[in-house]
């Protein structure tokens, strides 16, 4: 998944990482667009389960489960997770709902998958997450678009959460932007 170092020599680094903090995930969050099915596929190919909010559940949940195709497979078959206190009956196969204690609840899924779980959107799970130390990478993606207006990536009231640039890549006229999360010495 890195351009700058083979696909093999990532995996080993992930899974040693993952071993040496004795949990068997990577929580990565992406920015999943919808316009791109092949940086789509690469991150959901490689993910163990994805975690959502309600929000972003409901979209996806509307659109896949009728779809086919390896992606569109991938995708149905995967565990899903959702963050939500009003949804009650999950319409998208394999989905539980996570209600109460978010943070220990997820920190339990990060112990329990042995793989990277990936949050796609949710933008304000992806910032519960950020403040409890739960995500170890971030995917930014980056369109060449400005907006002028918009919600920021990291609220005003953030600690502050150094990262290292661990992979640049492009995708047609996108750039994708993978940190790991550096935790802070004492």
């Amino acid at each position: 998944m890195r351009t700058s170092r083979s696909t093999e020599s990532s995996r080993t680094r992930r899974e040693s990482k993952a071993s040496a903090a004795a949990a068997g995930s990577v929580l990565s969050v992406a920015r999943v667009a919808t316009g791109r099915p092949r940086l789509r596929s690469t991150e959901a190919l490689g993910a163990k389960a994805l975690l959502l909010g309600r929000r972003s559940y409901e979209f996806l949940a509307a659109r896949w489960p009728s779809r086919s195709g390896p992606f569109a497979d991938r995708l149905n078959s995967l565990p899903k997770y959702v963050v939500s206190s009003t949804l009650d009956a999950p319409v998208w196969n394999n989905t539980t709902v996570i209600r109460g204690d978010v943070i220990n609840k997820v920190s339990k899924l990060k112990r329990e998958i042995d793989g990277d779980i990936l949050v796609a959107a949710s933008f304000q799970l992806w910032h519960t997450l950020m403040e409890h130390d739960l995500v170890d990478e971030l995917r930014l993606m980056i369109y060449p678009v400005v907006l002028g207006a918009g919600e920021r990536l990291f609220g005003e009231g953030s600690e502050k959460k150094p990262m290292r640039l661990v992979s640049t890549r492009t995708v047609d006229d996108l750039a994708l932007l993978i940190y790991e999360l550096v935790p802070l010495r004492s």
